[in-house]
Formats: structure tokens, C-alpha cells, sequence
């Protein structure tokens, strides 16, 4: 019989993926044994303390709490069949130890999806239990001693290794590794499916059977007969013979908007109702399987390249759609080119994803936005691992010259700064998660101290009760910033401008206190580590009135012929 957590892996208990994708960066050049333990461990005791929430906001029993909570999960990716089976293979066990007022640490050392290894400390998000810990852990396993699930193997959590997976997990893996569309008929690098690495995340191919159409590229022939780069504008116009491509786009300056980021770009998001157990309800988890095919990122509300109406209610757009909106040509130019774990030192791996053209395609405005990675890791000490401005000035060096040799002429770069993270603590460390609002027992803090613990906090460095820790982690991302403005300062190169611009949170908190926010409210509940869909929007606002300001010539000039393409090709086909 197969392990019954290799089905743990991909149910419902998807939150072991969510934390995976979360916690730590996701292409470590070394990953631990430790790491891929603490991320089974977040995710037990995730799954359980809903478990155990849920009984108390419904006054309900342990068994009908977990099929509540199946109940909830759509049919799509197995999630609620898978959930079905997971519950007959663990339920047991989990009801006995709720049903004895375990929490959920204790709940999961028992079933060994946590353990405290020799030498190290006892990782726990909850506060201890009033009696000693071993004489708890040794109460506990006396409940389910006899259970048949602790015979299972630990060790082989897999997956993708049961043989009906193990094809379509790999081309899965090898889009996400390759940053490539999973679906892309012609291998032009654009898709006419949403998720794994489609037009979420770059514009949508509007003829996948033809790798000589994709947005951005300059028109053939005009798109007399069709629309050869996406934008929606094609034909002649009956009127005067003339192409309408030609008539609205000609001298309009056409360009697209490619960020190269990480997962703050691509704006990674885990809703808190998928963990809040009061919050809970059958339309919570409507997104949950699309969510998990973008890697738990949501690219189309980002602040560089979403194209889909806000869910905060501001009225500030990302930075493609002010670029549409000056330009109706530029209409699908986007690329999203973000990694979850990407830093200045990985980027190589992935950046020849990025689709352009230096002879056929328009310039492009190029984002570059590693703003963590290199000074956040979930390292004991996470000092030494941290990028140098030596190894930065080296890894950026090779990143501008790649894209000299393929971005058009007239294209331009925007180097962007690290923040100072220390807002983090500052603002949310005494503030309950939203795993301890119920019950008032889980501050950020002890989060962030369970995280790192387990070594698999996405920046240990700033989300620590350690001041000076935090102190040397932003003076680190000061230097790196210094490096990257120093790089645009004294480089040129050949078919581009390039720039910098610096990534200053705290014009980001003072512009939402002037509209009568709170700064915590501007970083995402649930990791809170990155800055949510409203600090992204504002972030674009920042950048867009930078650079008309500063250099104008970034944006390009708005089209006189907007209005007139709209009339006429009303949404240009959509996004």
C-alpha cells in the first residue's frame, strides 16, 4: 500500500505546498532535510488548528468538523476526494487527541509530522501545555499507540512518484522550473490557458498554432489580414483603404511592461479565510485550485503586470494597465517574469524565459525587482548567507548584459532597491495571526518564532524579535541598494536606458495613513512577510508618478487615437 502521506501532499492539506512555497526560497541551492520536515510540520499544525477551530465556531464534533471542512473544497485537482481519504486515514487518530484537549503541536509531534530532532530545540506555535512536554508527548502516544498510521513511512512524501502522476507532474515542474507557459502549442513562450505560467502571468497568444504571432511584436504587414501581435487591431479601414494598425499605432511608440521579480512581483497571496476557521464557507476555496496551478501567486492583481480590476477597491491600476491605458496598442505587452524565491543570484536560471525579439518586437520597459531574496533566507544565522554587494555588482552585471543582447533598441530598465524590512516587526508583532484571533493565543510573533525555528521563515533576518539581527539585515539591504544605484549611475549600454529607483515602504505607509489605514494592514495576514494587493497598487502609483516626472520618456507619449480604438475594436478582445 502507498504511504498515505504522499495523498497528505496534495490534499486539501495543500497548505504543506502553501507553506513550502511560502516559507522559503523556493530554489535553495542546498535544501535541508530540516527544511522539507519544518514545511510537513507548518502544515499539520495548520490543518489541525482549523480542525480544532472549527469545532469550537460550530459547536460541532472533531469527525463533523474535518468532513466540514472537505465539504468545502472543490471537486477540481481531487482536492475534496483526496481530503475524503485523508480523513479516513488520520481521523481517527486526530479525533482521539483533540477530544483529549491536545493542541495541535502536540497533535502533530504525535503523528510524527513534527519532531523535535536531537540537539535542537522544540519547535511549537501554540504555548506549551502546562505539564512538562515529554510527560504531554508520552500521554499522547498512549492514546494512539496502537494506531496503524504510525507505522507508515515518514520518509517518502512524494507525490509525483505514484506512477499515474509521475508524467504530468513532470511537465508541471518543468514549466514552473523553466518559468514557461505548461501549455504552448507553437513554443512562442505565450498560452491561451490561464494558469501554470499562461496568460496569468504574460499576454495572451491569440493564435497558439503560429509562433510568428505573440504580444508585443511589431505588426506584419501591418495586420492587414490578422492580428500578428496580439493587441486586438487588424483590418483596413472600409473608409480609406488605410490599415488600422498603421492609422492608430504608427509613431505611437508602442512598448510593453517585463517585470523580473520574485514572489512579492508576483504577488503571492494566501487568503486568510483559507485558514480562518469563522471565515469559512463554501465560496472560500473557489480560487483555491487556480491559486495552486500560479504556485499560490496571483500575477494577474499585480501591481507590475495585473490586468483584472482590483479586489482592494482603490482606483490606482498596475503599471501595464496605465500603459494600455496611455497606449491602446500596447494592449496584452506584458511579461510577469517573477519567481517565488528569485533573488539576484538565481535570476540566471530563469531569465530566458523572457520572450523578445530585438529585430521583429517593440522596446520594453524592464522592471528589475529582487527586493528580498538576497538578504532573506530561513537560515539559523542568516547573516552569511546573504548576497554581498560583490556577488550583487557580479550577478546584475551578467543580468544587464543578457538583456542588452536581446531587448530592441529603445527599450528601458528600472533598477528597484531593496526596502527595510524592519516594518515588519514594527508593525505586526504584537498583533494576533489570524491562526490566534479565535482564542487570542498566536501573535506574529510567536509565528515568526516557529517559523524560524523550523528554518523555513522567508526572512529570518527581519521577522525576529532579535534587534540587532534586524538592524544588520536592513543595513545589508541598504548596501545592496547603494550597489544598484551605483551600477545605474556609471553603466551604459546599447538598447537601453537604465535607472533606478528606490523602494521606499515608508512612502507606501504614509500615503495609506493619509487615507486612513493602518501600515499592518498593507502586508499579507497570513506569511505576513509580503506586501498585499493594496501596498502593490500603491507601489505602482509610487513608480508611475516617479517616472512621468523623472524621466517621461519611460512611458512613452499618450496615443491621440485611444478613443477611436475603442470605438472600434471596443475591449480589443479582452485580456
Amino acid at each position: 500500500m502507498k504511504s498515505p502521506r504522499k495523498v497528505l501532499m496534495v490534499a486539501p492539506l495543500i497548505f504543506l505546498l502553501t507553506v513550502h512555497t511560502s516559507a522559503s526560497p523556493a530554489y535553495d541551492d542546498q535544501p535541508s532535510t530540516r527544511h522539507s520536515d519544518g514545511h510537513v510540520c507548518i502544515g499539520c499544525v495548520l490543518v489541525v488548528s482549523m480542525i480544532e477551530q472549527l469545532v469550537q465556531v460550530h459547536n460541532s464534533t472533531v469527525q463533523t468538523s474535518m468532513e466540514r471542512l472537505c465539504s468545502y473544497l472543490p471537486e477540481k485537482l481531487f482536492l475534496k476526494t483526496t481530503c475524503y481519504v485523508v480523513v479516513r486515514m488520520f481521523g481517527p487518530d486526530i479525533i482521539k487527541l483533540l477530544e483529549a484537549k491536545l493542541n495541535a503541536d502536540v497533535v502533530c509531534h504525535t503523528l510524527k509530522f513534527c519532531k523535535q530532532d536531537p540537539g535542537q530545540p522544540l519547535c511549537h506555535l501554540y504555548p506549551l501545555p502546562k505539564e512538562a512536554w515529554k510527560f504531554t508527548l508520552t500521554k499522547a502516544r498512549q492514546i494512539v499507540k496502537k494506531s496503524p498510521t504510525l507505522t507508515y513511512s515518514r520518509s517518502d512524501s512524494d507525490i509525483c512518484s505514484l506512477p499515474f502522476l509521475a508524467k504530468i507532474c513532470q511537465k508541471i515542474k518543468l514549466a514552473i522550473e523553466n518559468s514557461l507557459p505548461f501549455k504552448d502549442t507553437d513554443s512562442d513562450k505565450y498560452s491561451v490557458f490561464p494558469t501554470l505560467r499562461g496568460y496569468h502571468w504574460r499576454g495572451r497568444d491569440c493564435n497558439d498554432n503560429d509562433k510568428m504571432v505573440y504580444p508585443g511584436r511589431r505588426p506584419n504587414s501591418w495586420d492587414v489580414h490578422q492580428d500578428s501581435n496580439c493587441n486586438g487591431i487588424w483590418g483596413v479601414d472600409p473608409k480609406d483603404g488605410i490599415p488600422y494598425e498603421k492609422k492608430f499605432c504608427e509613431g505611437s511608440q508602442p512598448r510593453g511592461i517585463i517585470l523580473l521579480g520574485d514572489s512579492a512581483g508576483a504577488h503571492f497571496h494566501i487568503p486568510p479565510e483559507w485558514i480562518t476557521a469563522s471565515q469559512m464557507s463554501l465560496k472560500s476555496f473557489f480560487n483555491l485550485p487556480a491559486a495552486l496551478t500560479d504556485e499560490l501567486n496571483w500575477p494577474q492583481l499585480s501591481g507590475a503586470t495585473g490586468f483584472l480590476n482590483s479586489t482592494s477597491g482603490l482606483k490606482e491600476n498596475s503599471i501595464y494597465l496605465r500603459l494600455r491605458k496611455r497606449n491602446r496598442c500596447n494592449h496584452r505587452d506584458y511579461q510577469n517574469i517573477s519567481r517565488n524565491g528569485a533573488s539576484s543570484q538565481n535570476l540566471e536560471s530563469f531569465i530566458e524565459s523572457l520572450s523578445r525579439n530585438q529585430l521583429l518586437d517593440h522596446p520594453a520597459i524592464v522592471i528589475y525587482a529582487m527586493i528580498g531574496n538576497d538578504v532573506c533566507n530561513g537560515k539559523t544565522n542568516p547573516v552569511p548567507a546573504m548576497t554581498t554587494p560583490e556577488k550583487l555588482f557580479s550577478k546584475v552585471m551578467q543580468t544587464l548584459q543578457y538583456l542588452d543582447s536581446h531587448l530592441p533598441n529603445g527599450s528601458h530598465v528600472i533598477l528597484f532597491g531593496l526596502p527595510d524590512g524592519t516594518f515588519l516587526w514594527d508593525n505586526l508583532h504584537n498583533r494576533y495571526h489570524p491562526l490566534g484571533q479565535l482564542n487570542k493565543d498566536v501573535t506574529y510573533e510567536h509565528f515568526y518564532s516557529f517559523l524560524n525555528c523550523l528554518q523555513v521563515s522567508p526572512c529570518h533576518g527581519w521577522m525576529s524579535s532579535n534587534r540587532t539581527l534586524r538592524t544588520l539585515t536592513s543595513e545589508r539591504a541598504e548596501q545592496l541598494s547603494s550597489t544598484l544605484k551605483r551600477i545605474a549611475t556609471s553603466q551604459k549600454f546599447a538598447n537601453f536606458n537604465l535607472f533606478y529607483m528606490d523602494f521606499d515602504f515608508r512612502e507606501i505607509m504614509e500615503e495609506w495613513r493619509k487615507r486612513g489605514g493602518q501600515p499592518w494592514q498593507l502586508i499579507e495576514p497570513v506569511d505576513g512577510f509580503h506586501p498585499n494587493e493594496v501596498a502593490l497598487q500603491l507601489l505602482a502609483d509610487g513608480f508611475w508618478k516617479k517616472a512621468q516626472l523623472q524621466w517621461p520618456q519611460v512611458l512613452g507619449k499618450e496615443n491621440p487615437f485611444n478613443h477611436q480604438i475603442e470605438q472600434v475594436f471596443g475591449d480589443q478582445g479582452g485580456h
